[in-house]
């Protein structure tokens, strides 16, 4: 299995980031339609598209270690806020 798992969502594109993913579940918790936890206890996707795109975004950026990143379709970073 690669170390990133990305999906696009309408005009996101999404990454998780394996290696960073410590099972935290804050993603799950927000929206447990787009994510699971696996067998390893790394979040994966499951149907992020059936999010509504604010609640995704929040997902997203809940992580406390920020394992996922969100770009938009400019390719600007949105997740996690770039200072």
């Amino acid at each position: 299995m690669s170390d990133f798992e990305e999906r696009t969502v309408g005009d996101l594109r999404i990454r998780i980031d394996r290696t960073l993913c410590v099972g935290f579940a804050d993603c799950i918790t927000e929206a447990p339609e787009a994510f699971v936890l696996d067998e390893s206890g790394t979040a994966v996707f499951v149907k992020p598209e059936d999010v509504e795109r604010e609640r995704l975004l929040k997902a997203c950026d809940v992580c406390p270690v920020d394992a996922i990143t969100v770009w938009d379709a400019d390719g600007a970073q949105i997740v996690p806020p770039s200072l």
